[in-house]
């Protein structure tokens, strides 16, 4: 199991992402198209599961705020970096063809059922009493 930075060298934990990453799974990144907070943002998923996808995040140093449901958001920025960690570079159909595939994605209409329901925010009335 060399060659997976540190698969094997007793720093890397889950057993089950490197025999996953040994069988040739992969983690994805589709090219950045959606515009947001002045920069472009592309998406990062895995074809195997989620635990590869937060595994392969935390090396790469994405914080879990950019996780949604099935997917990292990351900007266009990082894309060399993640390509050096090991991401491979797909279109964005099949990026979600692989996806489907693997049984990971979350529908849009799923999305609002998933997403943890936050407390509402008070009012200003409330704010100020």
């Amino acid at each position: 199991m060399q060659g997976h930075g540190g698969v094997g060298t007793g720093r890397w934990p889950d057993r089950a992402v490197a025999a996953v990453l040994d069988r040739g799974m992969a983690v994805l990144l589709d090219p950045p198209l959606w515009p947001r907070h002045g920069t472009v943002w592309g998406h990062l998923v895995s074809d195997a599961s989620l635990a590869e996808l937060h595994a392969f995040a935390d090396r790469a140093g994405i914080p879990r705020r950019a996780f949604d449901l099935d997917h990292y958001d990351v900007p266009a920025e990082r894309y060399a970096d993640l390509v050096g960690h090991g991401a491979r570079l797909v279109d964005s159909r099949e990026l979600v063809r692989r996806l489907r595939a693997s049984g990971l994605r979350v529908r849009a209409r799923d999305r609002a059922r998933e997403r943890p329901v936050s407390a509402p925010r008070p009012s200003p009335r409330e704010r100020t009493a």
